[in-house]
């Protein structure tokens, strides 16, 4: 699975991962819909821990299309509001 980082490139994430991005995924939708921040603060960093850790950052100049796009680091819990919100941003 491809991911992009918004602002920080692309990351080959094994597809053993993919399932608990999803979840990760799944569960921050919830926390946003349910509008708590720190749940939702908690989920977007071991979201972006997964990639960092797991993934294998692609070359600048490898073109490759994205599986899933990632919203930038520094999301505000008003832009995730915009961007969590029915099947997340892995659909099922």
């Amino acid at each position: 699975m491809i991911v992009r980082i918004s602002g920080e490139g692309q990351f080959q994430l094994p597809d053993e991962d993919a399932d608990r991005l999803n979840q990760l995924d799944n569960d921050a939708v919830s926390a946003v819909e349910a509008g708590d921040r720190a749940k939702f603060k908690q989920l977007w960093g071991q979201m972006l821990e997964l990639v960092n850790v797991d993934g294998n950052r692609l070359e600048e100049d490898e073109l490759v299309e994205s599986d899933v796009i990632l919203p930038p680091r520094d999301v505000s819990f008003e832009e995730a509001r915009a961007e969590f919100t029915g099947e997340g941003l892995i659909p099922d």
